[in-house]
């Protein structure tokens, strides 16, 4: 599962939701503070560790 991050166009808020990409996809994703689907996804940053040093 990855991260993602979306702004609620009626509340106005960002929130994070642990989700497969096929869920993310289908859309269908609703704003856990006001039950909205007027969300947008938002474009976040990631990090990986690795065992090789650079």
């Amino acid at each position: 599962m990855s991260q993602y991050v979306f702004h609620c166009q009626d509340c106005n808020r960002e929130f994070t939701l642990a989700l497969h990409i096929a869920e993310v996809e289908k859309g269908g994703v609703a704003c856990p503070h006001c039950g909205s689907k007027q969300v947008q996804q938002l474009v976040s940053s990631f990090s990986a560790v690795t065992a090789r040093k650079s």
